[in-house]
């Protein structure tokens, strides 16, 4: 039998934190501060705008002023979200193998269906995707196991016949509690508060060119 191969998005398959960060500096420059380095943002880029907005802004969601802030950044963001951003290298051969290898593969992000699709199809992604499962397609999100269970089903494959690969702690977790073996994407943004190590994945991978390596040794026969 086949596998099915489930990517998180940003941080995995796409280098989405420069445009990110950008929408996130454009918050800094309207409240008067100058812009962080890339460096400094990268990090928090697979938290989405809550990791954004309290990197570049200490704004929480408690504060007042969020909701505010947290549109604004939405739309900043939606308006020049493919500026930067770039498949990591390795991945498209890394898809290629894949699919040379009779598997197939799909999208499960946290990030809502209005802003990734369009990435997803400037990227070239669009047409061998099997399934793409945003942050708003079910009930939950990661790390809920629902999205990743919703993928399996809608591509015909079991859970125990799918692998998952995310470079945030959450994914790991959606992965273990929906029986999906599990690849930490450790070359990703991974967050500044859970080293990946301790993350429990069946797999670590320093790099998308070690990601192929870790599948074989996850496939079920």
């Amino acid at each position: 039998m086949s596998t099915l191969i489930l990517f998180d998005f940003d941080g995995t398959l796409a280098d989405t934190a420069p445009d990110l960060a950008a929408a996130a500096n454009r918050q800094r420059t309207r409240s008067g501060l100058p812009p962080l380095p890339l460096d400094h943002l990268r990090p928090y880029a697979s938290a989405g705008a809550r990791g954004l907005l309290r990197a570049a802004l200490d704004m929480t969601p408690e504060h007042p002023e969020y909701e505010a802030h947290r549109q604004q950044f939405l739309q900043d963001y939606a308006q020049a979200m493919t500026v930067h951003t770039r498949l990591f290298d390795g991945v498209t051969p890394l898809l290629e193998r894949i699919a040379a290898e009779g598997m197939s593969w799909g999208i499960v992000t946290n990030k809502v269906t209005y802003l990734t699709k369009p990435i997803v199809a400037a990227l070239g992604l669009e047409q061998n995707c099997a399934v793409l499962v945003c942050g708003d397609t079910t009930e939950h999100a990661k790390p809920h196991p629902l999205p990743l269970l919703h993928a399996a089903r809608e591509a015909g494959f079991e859970p125990r016949r799918c692998i998952y690969i995310g470079d945030d702690l959450r994914d790991i977790q959606a992965a273990r509690a929906a029986g999906m073996r599990s690849v930490a994407a450790a070359y990703g943004y991974c967050g500044p508060d859970h080293p990946v190590h301790t993350w429990k994945a069946d797999r670590d991978a320093e790099s998308p060119e070690a990601l192929w390596p870790a599948i074989q040794q996850l496939i079920v026969q």
